[in-house]
């Protein structure tokens, strides 16, 4: 069981509590019960504020925790949800969260903030010289405040050494499903989105940034590297262009390479691919072969080939059991119960703003 502490602020907005424990709470028990499994619950949930009490949105909602946080003294996750507008003023009201912060990082816990709430890490230290995203409204300003901290806004979650954000509100669904599938791995993850009737996050604009194809690491050349190797996964990526982009040696670099990831470069490109063409199968593709061109394969059946012995099924067969992810098809309901997977299509909904993207 995975305990989360699901944190309540004064002024911060609901959705971003509510959404997490609602998604976690239904992992391993909301799919369950409509395909009438036996329940099996996968996150112990805690909800706290800084003093135990009730907590107001910008909207007079009032939100009553169970806890206060000093009565939390360890936990394996942390959501922190995103902050209102006058964020100055909070970092001032609610500085006794930075030492509990602080202190569950030291202990083993992710952390994982909502939209403006990427600020709160910011301040307790815990994203220096990490990557993290946020609004796209406040990038600029968090930049400035917080210079050793690599702002990506444009990516829609970022995952650096445990530390974990999303860029806008509505990210929260995207995070929280991100975690169950990092804690509780993929299945669990599509049962809650298709039970929900929400799409399965997105990394970024093009949907790939959320790849978690290597170890925690502080190599900023191999940063490099795993930077180009996600512009040219469909290009022929070889080690000696990529040594060469790094003025090292071809020894050196897949020396170093591994030492950072865990994988030599061309078991990275490989993974790389397959993560990409599970994404496109996901999203309805119809023509393998496109798919197997697109992530840089010519030979749709070495393409097949791999992608089994990687994902345990066809291209096809994944496609089947997984496209979609935005809405159950006509008919996928009957008679009041739900079928089963294998007959559930996918929830596939409406492209998430460009605005939230930037």
């Amino acid at each position: 069981m995975i305990d989360v502490c699901v944190l309540l602020l004064d002024d911060n907005y609901a959705t971003t509590a509510i959404l997490p424990t609602e998604i976690f709470h239904c992992a391993g028990l909301l799919w369950n019960a409509m395909s009438r499994d036996p329940p099996d619950p996968r996150f112990r949930i805690t909800t706290a504020s800084l003093d135990g009490g009730t907590v107001n949105s910008p909207y007079s909602m009032g939100l009553s925790p169970q806890l206060p946080i000093a009565s939390i003294e360890r936990t394996d996750l942390v959501i922190v949800p995103a902050a209102g507008w006058g964020l100055r003023a909070r970092l001032v009201g609610d500085a006794r969260i930075f030492p509990w912060l602080r202190t569950q990082a030291a202990q083993g816990a992710h952390i994982a903030a909502i939209c403006t709430g990427a600020i709160y890490l910011a301040e307790a230290g815990l994203l220096d010289g990490r990557q993290a995203t946020t609004h796209w409204a406040v990038a600029d300003e968090y930049r400035r405040r917080y210079p050793k901290v690599a702002w990506h806004p444009e990516k829609h979650i970022t995952e650096d050494n445990r530390m974990l954000c999303s860029s806008g509100i509505y990210g929260s669904i995207d995070l929280s499903l991100h975690l169950v599938e990092k804690f509780c791995g993929r299945a669990i993850a599509l049962q809650c989105a298709k039970a929900m009737l929400v799409n399965m996050p997105r990394g970024n604009q093009s949907g790939y940034a959320v790849l978690t194809l290597s170890r925690p690491h502080k190599d900023d050349r191999i940063r490099a590297a795993e930077a180009y190797m996600e512009r040219n996964y469909a290009s022929d990526v070889s080690i000696a262009s990529l040594a060469g982009h790094l003025n090292m040696s071809p020894r050196n670099f897949v020396r170093r390479f591994k030492q950072a990831t865990g994988r030599l470069p061309g078991n990275y490109v490989q993974a790389l691919r397959i993560a990409i063409a599970k994404t496109m199968l996901e999203d309805g593709a119809r023509s393998v072969q496109a798919v197997s061109t697109a992530v840089g394969y010519q030979d749709a059946a070495f393409f097949r080939a791999i992608f089994k012995r990687s994902v345990g099924m066809t291209p096809s067969e994944y496609r089947e059991s997984f496209v979609g992810m935005t809405r159950v098809r006509d008919g996928a309901i009957a008679n009041g119960e739900p079928r089963r997977a294998n007959e559930l299509a996918g929830l596939r909904g409406p492209q998430q703003a460009s605005v939230e993207r930037r």
